[in-house]
């Protein structure tokens, strides 16, 4: 390891890595961004496959400085992160997973990224090989992204380049005890907590790889964790965001790609204890985090179950997601005064615990390949003189009184 400070630290953590490892590391030394202006730091948590031995040929041969650190298996990435974190000299740092790999200008351009905006974390440009990748939070290079109004909370995995005097500031490490929503749980504290988040759109900087074996940590583990993950998360931003619309546009993130999936109509297939039980683990979430302005921001299908776990009707949920599991679509329909738009998923309007506004179509929803948009709201104006012709339509009606007649 050389003695002068370098741009960034780059970690890996890596277990049963071969042969991913090979073009992950590969990746690293392509960067354009000089070897001197790097660092690696590996760490082989247990590898039995050759994992070890090959970081060491690498480190003996390549020009980017290099530790291997080889330890005892720790059970999960977070133990690895934390080990290199600890021996991070760079001004940046990167989580590298073994089976990834960058593009050439990734580490440039995120650098010059974070030095031109001031910001604290940088996100690159993720695509999926052999799997699937978010892409919604990829529009558009940003310098400064804003957190509640951008999709960026909706990408919160630890491949990022972070700004290591943030992270020494704070304390901040992987959470070791969270077996699966650590990196959710670290990404959205240095999203709060740091000065600002940019975006690197315009350039493929991460290639997020499927591996052919399957063996994902994030594919393992029980449904226990997740509510684990979940509890971890919501937690963190209710410490850190006051009650009210940007709570409500954070909590959207572990409501639904967290909480949300394991009341799918995978449930209809799993035992009464889970089924109770994963009511019972939800309960106290709901009760301390569901909002009606929470709610709205949700697709109706989403709210909806929701909603029924938060009345504790379990009979009213197994419903929908039989209807959803059987596919069928659920009628649009428009009621009351205002022209409010509804889907008529089970039990609407049947005066049950669900109110009408667990329907309601408040954002853009796609049913089987049709587009359903929010209707536009009237001002309060507008709703008023066509009440008040509505009025007059039945006050006619019911006296018999004749319209005016034109003059001639």
């Amino acid at each position: 390891m050389t003695t002068s400070k370098p741009d960034v630290s780059i970690v890996i953590g890596a277990y049963e890595a071969m042969p991913y490892l090979i073009r992950c590391l590969e990746s690293v030394e392509a960067q354009t961004l000089p070897a001197g202006r790097m660092e690696i730091i590996a760490v082989d948590d247990g590898s039995t496959d050759g994992t070890g031995e090959y970081l060491e040929e690498f480190a003996a041969r390549t020009a980017v400085p290099m530790r291997v650190v080889r330890q005892e298996n720790s059970g999960g990435p977070s133990g690895p992160r934390n080990v290199g974190l600890g021996l991070a000299r760079g001004r940046y740092v990167f989580f590298l997973d073994a089976d990834d790999y960058f593009g050439e200008e990734a580490l440039e351009r995120m650098v010059s990224m974070g030095d031109r905006a001031g910001t604290d974390v940088v996100l690159g440009k993720v695509v999926g090989v052999n799997r699937g990748a978010a892409k919604s939070m990829w529009k558009e290079t940003v310098e400064r992204a804003d957190l509640y109004s951008s999709n960026i909370k909706f990408t919160l995995s630890a491949q990022k380049l972070f700004r290591r005097e943030l992270l020494v500031r704070l304390g901040m490490t992987f959470d070791e005890g969270l077996k699966t929503g650590e990196d959710a749980l670290f990404t959205m504290e240095a999203y709060l907590r740091g000065s600002g988040v940019s975006v690197v759109a315009d350039y493929t900087c991460y290639y997020l790889v499927g591996r052919d074996d399957g063996k994902h940590v994030t594919k393992s583990g029980s449904y226990l964790l997740r509510f684990d993950s979940a509890r971890a998360l919501m937690g963190l931003i209710a410490a850190h965001v006051p009650p009210g619309p940007r709570r409500d546009a954070l909590m959207v993130r572990p409501f639904v790609i967290t909480l949300l999936p394991q009341f799918g109509p995978a449930l209809l297939r799993q035992s009464e204890a889970v089924r109770e039980k994963k009511m019972q683990l939800a309960a106290p979430l709901l009760d301390a985090y569901w909002s009606a302005g929470l709610a709205r921001r949700l697709k109706v299908h989403e709210r909806l179950r929701l909603a029924c776990v938060s009345k504790g009707r379990l009979d009213l949920l197994l419903d929908v997601l039989q209807f959803m599991r059987d596919k069928e679509e659920p009628k649009a329909v428009r009621k009351g005064a205002r022209g409010r738009l509804y889907l008529a998923y089970p039990h609407f309007g049947e005066g049950t615990v669900l109110l009408d506004a667990a329907y309601e179509v408040t954002v853009t929803e796609r049913i089987g390949g049709r587009r359903i948009d929010v209707p536009e709201r009237q001002s309060t104006a507008a709703f008023l003189r066509r009440l008040a012709r509505k009025v007059r339509r039945t006050a006619r009606a019911v006296l018999h009184v004749p319209r005016r007649a034109h003059k001639v």
